[in-house]
């Protein structure tokens, strides 16, 4: 009897746990969907009621003339292509160089193993700089160019890491063992048996990578002069600039008008340049 009522009190503290954990999750999923949540209406939105403080769970004054105005300018459509471009390309260059170099890291019998992983690493924490970085790119004829898009970044260091540590453990020597018992190459083994096993680090690496080109916003302000080349990023930059209300204007009424169409506008711009990485994330979320 007295086992069975412990054991009760264990189970009710159990579930105690379970019911206080999942409210206080909920609790913080709640506080960090909201102002996406809010961002997303707040677009849909008359911008006078935005402003005012109106805006709580629900669009009121339903519009949709900011998103209007964002995707009449022609050079919207252009930053989305090339953006998509740029991160399909990079990402794919970032995958083959961190796995292909995260598993020959992983390899016991790579000769020099622990001298080029000190290398990788000691980039981490001493990088060349901006400038240095610069005046490789502009040596090499690729500035104003697709691949200095690409090509600067195309390995992380960390996922370097990340890449190593799963493959030493989660490919088994005696898997490599088997399969060079069978006359297997090595670049037959990495891309039929270690890739197959790789899938959930692949999709963690393509998120990583694809944000990134994604997001990329100092890299194309440096290296890119030619506006048709712009991505996505420099080109919403530039319609927020644009659309900024001038000081030099006399009228208090223009001037607050048109800062109520820049506020109006930021809202659309924030849904457009995130809608197709969160489609990306929860792609990637699906068991693989």
């Amino acid at each position: 009897k007295m086992r069975k009522k412990g054991s009760g009190k264990i189970k009710a503290g159990d579930r105690a746990f379970d019911v206080i954990n999942t409210l206080l999750l909920v609790f913080i999923f709640l506080i960090i969907l909201y102002p996406l949540y809010y961002v997303l209406i707040a677009s849909f939105s008359d911008p006078n009621l935005v402003l005012t403080g109106k805006i709580f769970l629900l669009p009121k004054g339903f519009q949709v003339e900011s998103y209007k105005k964002v995707f009449e300018n022609s050079e919207v459509m252009n930053g989305y292509l090339h953006t998509i471009l740029y991160a399909t390309v990079g990402t794919c260059i970032n995958l083959a160089v961190t796995l292909t170099a995260g598993y020959a890291l992983s390899r016991k019998d790579l000769r020099g193993r622990k001298i080029f992983s000190l290398f990788f690493i000691f980039t981490m924490f001493f990088s060349g700089g901006t400038v240095p970085t610069y005046m490789v790119v502009r040596n090499l004829n690729l500035l104003n160019t697709f691949w200095a898009m690409v090509l600067p970044n195309a390995m992380s260091v960390w996922n370097l890491i990340l890449c190593r540590n799963f493959f030493e453990g989660n490919i088994p020597i005696e898997l490599l063992e088997v399969s060079q018992i069978d006359g297997c190459r090595n670049d037959y083994f990495f891309i039929k048996i270690v890739l197959p096993l790789s899938r959930a680090l692949i999709a963690v690496m393509v998120l990583f990578y694809a944000v990134g080109h994604w997001n990329a916003y100092m890299q194309p302000l440096l290296y890119l002069s030619d506006r048709s080349r712009y991505p996505l990023q420099l080109v919403l930059k530039n319609i927020l600039i644009s659309s900024q209300p001038d000081a030099s204007l006399a009228g208090m009424t223009d001037r607050a008008e048109l800062y109520k169409q820049t506020e109006m506008l930021k809202y659309a711009l924030v849904v457009v340049s995130s809608v197709p990485m969160i489609v990306l994330y929860v792609t990637v979320q699906r068991p693989t």
